[in-house]
């Protein structure tokens, strides 16, 4: 055999073997290439064996079929590496493609927040109505101020970590139906302009904002996400593209389940603030700077890891593997 005449008539399948097996993500055409071409390249790795035995050619091919060999059965990783995956690429990237949504949700609260309090400070029959004076001065003097320091730090901090990720929890998963979500979010957005009214028609708006702000931009962020999430999943059933309603559905529920596991942990970090930061004696400034901090740290993580990841090809979908099968469409 001449050993460079048969490099050279094979080379380009090499090449394009290794190639595939470097992407990350694979077409069903590009898998089936590449089984094909582990085979052709399996037989040219024998023939050169048997007739031409070099040494560089040997090891190079056999380096190949190797990682082709692993990209083909599967290879597995370990737990530690997996989370690093998840919080590098599958969770960032999920929130930066459902940015839009989660955005129109923040704002949307927001405002129905603002024009609850609004409607609320010029009513304020709205309060006596359902409080009895005593009842409105113990909340608006004591009250709202002890609700951060009653309990322990790391007790409280710990239940308001599993509230708000039940929370978070439901607007995601009522968003099968879309109604129950919105529910849930004009619920919450309501309930915190009221407070808010309360407080600032009472004069104790500086004390409200002040303890609110460390800890509520990142946890109300983090149910706005929900929320979002929860209503895109309503959608994708409602307008699945050119795929079938089922197939929109489970892809988007596969990234929703994704980002309720990284809300835990935006959520813990944020009931950590509101148990030790918010009752803190720290100056207001600084407890509302560390809130403002950790918010921006969040959005950089969006827009700087989700968008690498996004454009890397991660969609916060599991891979084609972890999918199941599906019957082929006719």
């Amino acid at each position: 055999m001449d050993l460079d005449a048969y490099v050279g008539a094979h080379h380009g399948q090499w090449r394009r073997l290794d190639d595939l097996v470097s992407r990350h993500a694979l077409s069903g055409a590009e898998a089936d290439e590449l089984l094909d071409l582990y085979q052709r390249v399996s037989t040219h790795l024998s023939a050169i064996r048997t007739t031409s035995p070099d040494p560089q050619v040997i090891a190079y091919l056999s380096s190949l079929l190797a990682r082709a060999r692993l990209r083909t059965a599967g290879a597995g990783s370990s737990s530690w590496r997996d989370l690093v995956g998840f919080f590098t690429r599958t969770f960032p990237a999920a929130l930066y493609r459902s940015w839009r949504w989660w955005t129109v949700t923040s704002v949307a609260c927001l405002l129905l927040a603002v024009v609850a309090g609004v409607w609320a400070a010029g009513n304020p029959a709205i309060f006596t109505s359902q409080m009895s004076k005593e009842e409105i001065d113990a909340f608006v003097g004591t009250d709202f101020e002890n609700y951060y320091s009653e309990y322990a730090h790391t007790e409280f901090a710990g239940q308001v970590w599993t509230n708000n990720a039940w929370v978070a929890a439901q607007a995601i998963a009522y968003g099968v139906l879309g109604l129950p979500t919105l529910y849930v979010l004009a619920m919450n957005s309501v309930n915190v302009g009221l407070a808010g009214a309360l407080m600032v028609t009472h004069g104790r708006g500086a004390l409200f904002f002040g303890l609110i702000l460390p800890h509520g931009l990142l946890e109300l962020t983090a149910i706005f996400v929900a929320g979002g999430t929860g209503l895109r999943l309503f959608w994708s059933w409602v307008a699945p593209g050119p795929r079938t309603r089922m197939q929109a559905f489970a892809a988007q529920g596969r990234t929703a389940i994704a980002i309720v596991l990284g809300l835990v942990v935006v959520l813990l970090v944020s009931g950590v603030i509101e148990g030790f930061v918010t009752p803190s004696e720290l100056p207001t400034w600084a407890r509302i700077a560390i809130g403002v901090l950790a918010e921006g740290l969040f959005l950089a993580y969006v827009f700087v890891v989700g968008r690498g990841a996004a454009r890397r090809g991660f969609t916060g979908d599991v891979g084609e593997r972890q999918q199941g099968y599906a019957a082929p469409l006719a």
